[in-house]
């Protein structure tokens, strides 16, 4: 992580505006600190949303491995193909 993308909860409280321009604008995270430790992160919507789909397919992913090594079951590649849509498509309903 870059030293200047981690900033004091001051820089939130007082920049607020500039923070979220320059978050949404350069697609970059913000890492706020409190007492010198890392709190919470700002990010852009769209990054955020990739994120979410990303977690959702790797959680496909692990549960399909799962599958195949409890119960030896394989999948189409259509059912791969729809069941990894149905998993985009419920997380991007929970935002």
């Amino acid at each position: 992580m870059k030293a200047a993308n981690v900033r004091p909860i001051t820089d939130l409280k007082n920049r607020t505006k500039e923070l979220v321009q320059e978050v949404a604008g350069g697609r970059q995270t913000v890492v706020i600190t409190q007492n010198g430790k890392p709190k919470v992160v700002l990010m852009d919507v769209d990054q955020h949303d990739r994120l979410q789909e990303t977690l959702s397919l790797l959680k496909l992913l692990a549960q399909s491995q799962a599958a195949l090594t409890k119960e030896g079951r394989l999948y189409s590649s259509a059912d791969v193909r729809r069941r990894a849509k149905a998993a985009i498509a419920k997380a991007a309903s929970r935002r």
